[in-house]
This record gives C-alpha cells, sequence and structure tokens, in this order.
C-alpha cells in the first residue's frame, strides 16, 4: 500500500521519510527497501505514482539553451572568462560573440568585452567534460549597462517569472523597470529611478523568501501597491 508523509510542496530536509510503498522517485530522493528519503532540502513534489524533491539550495549547473548573466573576469586574445556563479566558468570566444571576422592582430578584444563587465549570454555547449560555450550573437544579447545585479538562488528563477511571465511582468509594470533573468540566478535591474530599482529588487527578495508558499502573487501585488 503507498502512503505519502508530505503535502506537495512541503519544504522537508535531508533525512525525512517521504512515502513508503512503490513509487517512481527523481532527484532528491532516495529508496531503501520500500521506503523512500529526501536528500536535499527542498519542496516535496507529489505526481501521483511519482515524487521528487526540488532543491532549494545549490550552485548552478549549466544547460545549453540558458540564458546567463556573466561577469567576465578574463580577457584572452580571442576569447572572454566569465564567471556565471556555477563551478564552471563560461567561455565565450570571438567566434560567438561578433559577426565579422575578429583578427586579434588587428583588434583588441577589451574593446569589446573588457574585465569587469556584465554581460547577458546563451549556453550554446556543455556537457560537463569542459566549460560551457557561451554566445552574445543572438538579438538583445551582450553587454548590459547600468542597473545592478542581484543574485538569488538559480532554484527560485522560475518562481520569479512566474507562469507564462506573470509575476516578472507584474513587477515591471509596478516598478517602471527593465528587469532581465538569468537562469544562473543573476538578475538585471535597470530603473529610471533607484527607489524604483530598490523597490524591484525587494519584491524579488521577498519572492525568494517565501517561494514555497500559496498565493504569493498576491502578496507580492498588495506589497508592491503598499511601497508606491
Amino acid at each position: 500500500m503507498n502512503e505519502l508523509f508530505f503535502e506537495n510542496h512541503a519544504i522537508v530536509v535531508p533525512g525525512d521519510k517521504l512515502a513508503t510503498g512503490h513509487f517512481k522517485y527523481g532527484s532528491g530522493v532516495v529508496r531503501q527497501d520500500n521506503n523512500y528519503y529526501a536528500t536535499v532540502v527542498g519542496l516535496f513534489r507529489d505526481r501521483g505514482d511519482y515524487i521528487s524533491v526540488k532543491s532549494l539550495k545549490g550552485k548552478y549547473l549549466p544547460r545549453a539553451g540558458d540564458l546567463v548573466i556573466g561577469l567576465v573576469v578574463d580577457v584572452g586574445l580571442t576569447n572572454w572568462i566569465l564567471d556565471i556563479g556555477s563551478p564552471y566558468v563560461g567561455v565565450l570566444t570571438s567566434m560567438n560573440a561578433v559577426t565579422k571576422r575578429f583578427d586579434p592582430v588587428m583588434a583588441d578584444a577589451r574593446k569589446i568585452f573588457d574585465v569587469g563587465d556584465i554581460v547577458l549570454a546563451k549556453i550554446v555547449a556543455f556537457d560537463r567534460t569542459k566549460d560551457p560555450n557561451l554566445s552574445t550573437k543572438e538579438r538583445g544579447l551582450g553587454k548590459l549597462k547600468g542597473g545592478r545585479v542581484i543574485e538569488i538562488e538559480a532554484a527560485h528563477i522560475p518562481r520569479v517569472i512566474g507562469k507564462k511571465g506573470s509575476m516578472i511582468n507584474m513587477i515591471k509594470r509596478l516598478t517602471r523597470c527593465q528587469i532581465i533573468t538569468g537562469q544562473n540566478g543573476r538578475i538585471w535591474v535597470q530603473g529610471k529611478k533607484i527607489q524604483d530599482e530598490l523597490r524591484a529588487i525587494e519584491a524579488i527578495k521577498k519572492i525568494e523568501r517565501e517561494a514555497h508558499t500559496q498565493n504569493l502573487t498576491n502578496r507580492i501585488n498588495e506589497f508592491l501597491n503598499s511601497k508606491r
């Protein structure tokens, strides 16, 4: 007989007994005999005969197709190394950064991206055997000028975005800020006024703290309206 000991989306910690019986199980869960235990701090997910725990902590693990916000930490003759908040660094080559042929003898890579620049890039390849390759050639990618960058747990980015972008679009509308979210947990915020930026950041931090709770969109709406 199958039995669950936690409700869907409950917070669990390593060692918590989640269920007993016969279940399919995914990340964050280990099976011993017919008992299932949590291995990470996270949200318990019950999908009928399938259970898992979504981690609320941990470094960002790159995936091909992800948009990331990186910090340029080194410049080579024909490439740039970016800190992307991961155990791996991002590698951006001139071939993936500029549309024209790049000649390192005639051109200076630092005039394109320099140490300290904040860059929005896309991961084009990653297989865990070498650092991920990045690209900035698509429209909208490249250096982010002005504004400020904050960092939250990467696992909470989907909550900040919301279903079909509902949460992030609401924050943009109520704060009049431009906001770009990276899948690596970094978020760029730029407003016409510092106060607007700070309100947006407050709301994002509140989402991170309360990501496990219900009716969060309504509370963020009320929070932002109370700060206007």
